[in-house]
């Protein structure tokens, strides 16, 4: 990468929006779907490690509940369950505590899938932060914290 921020492959993009941070963000972010999205390549979606990620964490869990926890829309996130359960990565069933609703659970093969990904987004950190050290890692992931604390309600 050049000293402008802009991507060999790339021409620049005008010095105001360099010093934008939304704009910055927005570069960086897409940037880091590519990177997480290639180093998990078929073994899995970044929603599918958000939701087994979710459901190991939280789990047994409304659908509604997992929704907004993981900030997904739920139409979106009852696509994802059908192909978990689909590959007998995820379960739903009867909640206990109130029949009319489901809850659902993580199974012993999403746990096994879940651990390889989270091998490989691992992975993708490493390289989207390779130019950090591992404070400016550390501090970079605290901003971006606070900043989405702040920004949540």
């Amino acid at each position: 990468m050049s000293s402008d921020m802009t991507p060999p492959d790339r021409p620049p993009a005008p010095t105001c929006l360099r010093s934008v941070p939304s704009w910055l963000l927005n570069q960086v972010s897409s940037r880091a779907n590519k990177v997480v999205a290639d180093a998990l390549g078929q073994s899995g979606s970044r929603r599918q490690y958000a939701v087994l990620a979710g459901l190991e964490e939280f789990g047994p869990i409304s659908q509604a509940e997992l929704s907004r926890r993981l900030g997904l829309d739920r139409s979106d996130l009852v696509a994802e369950l059908n192909s978990l359960e689909r590959d007998g990565l995820a379960r739903r069933e009867p909640d206990k505590s109130d029949p009319r609703r489901n809850a659902l659970h993580i199974t012993a093969a999403g746990a096994v899938a879940l651990q390889d990904l989270h091998d490989r987004v691992r992975a993708g950190q490493e390289a989207l932060l390779a130019p950090l050290s591992v404070g400016e890692r550390a501090e970079f992931v605290s901003l971006l914290q606070r900043l989405l604390a702040h920004h949540a309600s």
